[in-house]
């Protein structure tokens, strides 16, 4: 009974922390590409691509401890 509430506390642990930096990350991408985009309104179609790209990859960085806090949990 301990370990499963252990193991339950860890994964919590691993998952809020692997979800706080996306979450700043992709605050951070949006709010420089559309300052990016009010700077220059004719490079919204470039800025918008890489700022999406750069958004799917700081969603993927929580969908890794997604996985480790599964992992811990049921492993």
């Amino acid at each position: 009974m301990e370990a499963e509430a252990i193991s339950a506390l860890a994964a919590a642990g691993a998952i809020a922390i692997g979800a706080i930096a996306p979450s700043i990350a992709i605050g951070i991408i949006g709010a420089k590409g559309l300052e990016a985009i009010g700077r220059n309104p004719e490079a919204a179609g470039k800025v918008q691509t890489s700022m999406i790209l750069a958004i799917a990859f700081a969603e993927a960085v929580a969908i890794y401890a997604l996985v480790v806090a599964l992992i811990v949990k049921f492993v």
